[in-house]
């Protein structure tokens, strides 16, 4: 008898693929065939993981789920499901408005999702997962939800309160992962300094992160995803102290303008936001410093933009992407602010933001030719091969084109000497 085919479609971030991942160890377990976001399957069975975070991402899926709903009326789908953060705030809208999916799910609903797909949910395949990224890399997902509280973020509404993740299933987890091949572990969260408070009285993130380098055959720890708001003093001192972390910190500042801060309730001012930025390049002068902006919040002035934009340029950080407002309905600004910068205006800001980073990238960069890297090769494309130094998340970040004299597989760790630069790229040759 041959096994049911079924296609798995993740949109939205890697905490959403790490669900997806999760899925489909069940389902793999349970005799289904996996085919992985594929547009030319003759699966009959689609579950579609959704993002509910802003209104692109919203789109984003609608659109989809449409296009498999109309997959399904001509015939060519039998069953259709969708799970994850859109259908988390918005199933009851959902179901009138499309009421071709079979069912909608949640984005803390694993068990009803493999129920309904007629598997049984294993709690013993709680660690497992089916890895859709490359053998040599893995998102580790250590807690759910978010106690912050922003004024524009719609996460609190849909994932709920921070919940960690037990240490001991983490480390279970990654120790699974590093068991199939994987070298580099990125460690996510929608918060990552908040591990541990809830189940520990206190943050945990820096003592996992320890453990988490003490598994044998890692090469490297990433944090993503980093609070600033009281950013552990012990964690700035993991990220210094040992070998395998890179040294790279994803930290979203969202702006730095205090009257804008306050109105986000982000519950950090500029003078904080300075002595952090500070801290970090002190203790680790390697650091590489990624951060996200939102641009357009509810009474943003040009002046305020003005500043986001002289902060920028003097702190010259290292990644930087940057995003216009978009009203998400229950969170506090939504309820409480006139969404009152234009459209055209907050687009035109996020041009002049990326503009000035484009500029800062090219200048970093050129600073970086003639340094030699330790360099791990995610793919080969071309005439190259096409890998990151510790300083670069793959997907997100600039990544470093290779030649080499010798062939070179997925996953090798390499030494490189950068010999040409572009905006967001590097070019390099092995060494050794």
């Amino acid at each position: 008898m041959s096994k049911k085919k079924i296609n798995v479609i993740t949109l939205g971030c890697s905490k959403n693929l790490v669900d997806s991942e999760h899925l489909m160890a069940q389902l793999d377990e349970a005799g289904y065939e996996i085919e992985v976001d594929s547009n030319s399957t003759d699966a009959k069975i689609v579950v579609i993981n959704t993002c509910g975070f802003i209104g692109d991402a919203k789109q984003e899926a609608i659109d989809t789920i449409l296009e498999c709903a109309e997959a399904k009326a001509d015939g060519r789908i039998e069953k259709l499901f969708v799970m994850g953060c859109l259908s988390e705030r918005y199933a009851d809208e959902l179901r009138e408005e499309i009421p071709e999916v079979d069912d909608y799910f949640g984005a803390r609903s694993l068990r009803e999702v493999v129920e309904a797909l007629d598997a049984e949910y294993l709690p013993e395949l709680e660690t497992e997962r089916l890895l859709t990224t490359p053998d040599h890399y893995a998102y580790l997902k250590i807690g759910e939800g978010c106690n912050w509280h922003c004024a524009y973020c719609a996460i609190p509404l849909i994932r709920g309160h921070h919940r960690s993740v037990p240490m001991e299933q983490v480390l279970e987890e990654a120790e699974g992962l590093v068991a199939v091949g994987v070298k580099e572990i990125i460690v996510i969260a929608q918060d990552t300094t908040y591990y541990g408070k809830d189940l520990y009285g206190e943050r945990k993130l820096a003592e996992l992160l320890r453990r988490l380098c003490a598994i044998e055959g890692v090469e490297w720890v990433r944090l993503h995803y980093a609070y600033p708001t009281d950013f552990p003093q012990d964690v700035i001192e993991v990220l210094r102290d040992e070998p395998k972390m890179c040294k790279y910190l994803d930290i979203p500042l969202q702006h730095i303008a205090d009257n804008v801060l306050s109105a986000m309730r982000r519950r950090i001012t500029k003078a904080e936001t300075e002595a952090l930025v500070e801290r970090l390049r002190a203790e680790i002068p390697d650091i590489a410093l990624r951060t996200t902006m939102l641009v357009g919040f509810p009474g943003e002035s040009e002046e305020d933009f003005e500043e986001l934009c002289e902060f920028v340029q003097r702190v010259r950080f290292d990644r930087l992407g940057a995003f216009a407002y978009s009203e998400e309905e229950g969170t506090p600004s939504a309820l409480t602010m006139e969404d009152n910068v234009p459209e055209e205006v907050k687009e035109e800001r996020v041009e002049r933001l990326m503009k000035l980073q484009k500029r800062i990238s090219l200048a970093l960069n050129a600073e970086r030719v003639g340094r030699r890297m330790r360099v791990v090769i995610d793919r080969t494309e071309g005439d190259f091969y096409v890998g990151r130094s510790q300083y670069d998340s793959p997907e997100v970040d600039e990544e470093i084109l290779v030649s080499s004299p010798t062939p070179l597989a997925e996953g090798d760790f390499v030494m490189v000497e950068i010999t040409d630069c572009e905006e967001y790229d590097l070019y390099g040759r092995v060494i050794e």
